[in-house]
Parts: structure tokens; sequence; C-alpha cells
């Protein structure tokens, strides 16, 4: 009894272990997965500061992480009120191409969704209007679009609007989303977002701004502190959209090859990049002084343009010179000589201008022209308006003062007539007519009335 005792218990102490080890064995392993660190900023600028734009970079966090990270950062519960309505202004041309890049951007980053293409088009228009950005909408959907890791909108740098597109339905709603943000639709929910990305991606800048809403599976920011708030929306639209080259393929108002790779403008040669926030601040000129004819407020700019520098980016040189100013008057010419010192302009110097850039917020009016006689443009929109040649005033030739010519055959009152020559005696042809002296008589004296004689 003792023995079978001792064996059942050994059996008992043998499955006691090998349970154990068979669970060890069998179960599958549990890889603990360490979320990877993330760079969180939460600097506020200050007022004092301009705002940097950063490139978009994402950091390397799985789509489940990124949901956990995004959902971590809480919803701003400051007042979120909606922008001012925008009006586009300037040529037909220039707003065809203001149109056609705002719905490139909202059908690239939206897709065919109306709703969340509003609320894109309203975060490029918040985006023109702040001092951080540029001052165009095609400036601002292809900003850094010359560097695969700095472009502001991915699909301006990563190849997709060459290797595909939407078709024409689809392009169509995106256009007539694009037209109405530019001609005073607000979608509101937004606010005065500067910056959004989809849920599934942590871009670095992420925790530094304030989370104000969320569209579907995109989430909205404002920069915290005074640059997210309708006061520092103080920019002014410049008036002359730039030509983008990638566009060709979408939009007939811009030209050129699609698949052209573009350079930045470092040395202003090129003209290929015509974004005015490419333009260095060594390239802006200083303004006219009130002794040469400008204005104490500095809105007026006279210079020689830089030597070598692309017509196409006179209006980028321009506009970025303006900056943010109200009204500006831009006036430039390609020869030292032909440049004036002062102004007002004489006719001459007039039609040998090369470019000139004109804003007026006040009515609504910016415009860029070229001198189509220096430089070829692809619309006649774009060119000054001839100017006639100065004319030499012509200088009338010395005339011999004559008196008249005395009337013949009469003789006046103390002119004693010239006896005839009886002698002459003239050809036929050249014989005078036979003068006739007319002695005109004197008024003769009226006699003083005589008085009567005394009878």
């Amino acid at each position: 009894m003792h023995l079978v005792l001792q064996v059942i218990l050994g059996l008992i102490a043998a499955v006691a272990i090998a349970a154990p080890l068979a669970l060890v064995l069998t179960t599958p392993r549990v890889v603990v997965h360490k979320r990877p660190h993330v760079v969180i900023s939460k600097r506020v600028v200050p007022r004092t500061e301009l705002p940097a734009v950063e490139p978009v970079r994402i950091q390397e966090v799985a789509p489940d992480d990124a949901r956990s990270i995004n959902d971590s950062i809480p919803f701003s519960t400051l007042p979120n009120p909606a922008a001012r309505p925008f009006r586009i202004t300037g040529a037909t041309e220039s707003q065809i191409r203001a149109i056609d890049c705002l719905a490139a951007a909202v059908f690239y980053e939206a897709g065919d969704d109306t709703v969340g293409q509003r609320a894109v088009a309203q975060v490029i228009v918040n985006r023109m209007r702040h001092p951080a950005f540029p001052k165009t909408i095609c400036g601002v959907v292809f900003q850094g679009q010359e560097r695969s890791t700095g472009c502001q909108f991915t699909f301006t740098c990563d190849g997709a609007m060459v290797r595909w597109g939407p078709r024409p339905a689809a392009w169509q709603r995106a256009r007539d989303v694009a037209r109405l943000a530019l001609n005073g639709s607000v979608y509101a929910p937004v606010g005065h977002a500067t910056h959004y990305h989809t849920d599934w991606v942590v871009p670095y800048w992420s925790a530094s701004l304030e989370k104000i809403t969320e569209v579907h599976t995109h989430l909205f920011f404002r920069w915290a502190g005074w640059w997210g708030t309708p006061p520092a929306f103080r920019g002014g639209y410049a008036g002359a959209e730039p030509n983008i080259a990638k566009m060709a393929r979408l939009s007939t108002a811009h030209f050129g090859d699609p698949d052209a790779p573009l350079t930045p403008m470092a040395d202003l040669s090129t003209g290929a990049i015509i974004d005015p926030a490419t333009i260095p601040e060594s390239a802006v000129p200083p303004p006219m002084t009130v002794e040469s004819g400008g204005t104490a407020e500095g809105n007026n700019f006279m210079l020689t343009l830089p030597k070598g520098m692309s017509a196409d980016a006179f209006a980028a040189l321009a506009i970025r010179t303006c900056g943010e100013r109200h009204y500006c008057k831009f006036m430039a010419w390609v020869d030292a000589r032909q440049t004036p010192a002062r102004l007002p302009l004489s006719s001459a110097q007039v039609s040998t201008m090369s470019f000139s850039y004109l804003r007026d917020q006040s009515q609504g009016f910016a415009k860029a022209l070229w001198n189509c006689e220096q430089f070829k443009r692809p619309s006649p929109v774009q060119c000054m308006r001839a100017q006639p040649p100065a004319l030499t005033p012509a200088v009338a030739p010395a005339v011999e003062a004559k008196l008249p010519t005395p009337l013949t055959g009469v003789r006046r009152k103390g002119e004693i007539a010239a006896p005839e020559d009886a002698d002459a005696a003239p050809s036929p042809a050249s014989a005078p007519r036979k003068q006739v002296t007319l002695t005109l008589p004197g008024a003769k004296a009226t006699p003083a009335p005589t008085p009567a004689a005394k009878q």
C-alpha cells in the first residue's frame, strides 16, 4: 500500500511539472510592442517672431499608435471664430490659375469629397492671408514643390500629379468648390486653421499647435497664441498668380512641361520657380525717398532689374518687394542707363520701362504688366500699352515780315503821285494797266451860321 501511494504521488508530481512545461512550449510567443519615441514640441511662438513654416515631416509611428497619440491631444476649448470671406481680384487669366491650383489641392488632398474639399480650401485661403505664407493661392499650394522633402502638400512633390489625375466630372466638382472658396464662401468649422493631417500620421508640429476640429479622418490645427487669432490674418492678396508648369496637365491657364524638373531660384536666373517667397531678401530694393518723388509711406519702388533675371520672375520680385503693403507701385527697367532717378516720368522713360506692378487693395486691384517689345509673353493681357514715340516739337521756319501790299491806283491824302515816265516803254506782256488816279474829295467845312442882320 505504501508503494502504491508513492507511485501515485510520483505521477502527480510528474504531471505538475509536465503540464506547465507543455504550456510554455506550446503557447505562441507574445511580442511586446514598444512605442517609438515621439518628438513633441509645445513652444508657443511670440508675437514678435514670425512662425516658421516647417516642411512636412512624418514621425515613424504605426497607424494605430498614431491614432492613440492624436487622441491624447485634446481639442482646444478656446473660441473658434469663422474666417472672413475672401474674394479674388486680378486679371481673368490670373483668377483662372488660382481656381485651378486650388482645385488640384482639394482633389489630391481630400479626394472627390465636397465636405473635405471645402475644409482643405479654407485652410489654403487662411494660409494665403497669414504673413508666414506666400501671398498667392498657387504660391501656397506649391510652396516647397522643388524639394521632395520640403513641400507643404505632398501631392506637389511625390509625383501624384504625373501618375494619375481626376476624371472630367470630378475635376469640374473640384473647380466648383475652388471657385466658391475664392468668391466669398467660408467653411466655418475649420475657423482659422492653417494646418491639418490625417489621424493615422503624426507630424512633428502637431503638438505645438491647437487642435480645433476634425473633418472625417482629418484633424485641423491653428497656431497657438497670437498667430492663431483673427488679427494675425492680415496679409493682402498679391493679385498676380504665378505660372506652375506642373499644372499644365490640368489647366490651360498654366503652361510648360509638367514632367520637367524644377530647380530652386537660388540665383534668380532660371525663373523656373516664381513663388515670391523664394526671392531672397538681398534682392528686395529699398523704396523711393520723398526727395526722389516717393511717398512717406514707402509705397513706390523704381529700380534696375537684376542682370540675367528671367521675365517670369519679375512679378515674383515685385510681390516680394511690396510685401504686406495695401498700396504699392513697382517700376523696373533692364538697362541701368534708362532707369530714371526720380518721379514723375517722361513719356520716353515710360516707353522704355520693362515691367510694372500696381496694387491697390482699396480698389481690389493688382496687375503685373510686361513690355512685350522686350519680352515675349503668352497672353496680350500681360502687355503694357504701347507708348507713342516722343515727338520733337517742329520749329516753324523764319518768315520775313511783309507789309500788306497797298492798293494801286489810290492816293491817300498827303501822298504825292509820282509822275509817269514817258520814256519807259514796257513790253506788252509786262506792261501794267494804266493807273487811274483817284483823288478823294476832302470833307468840306460846314459854314457857321451867320446871325441875321438887324433890321
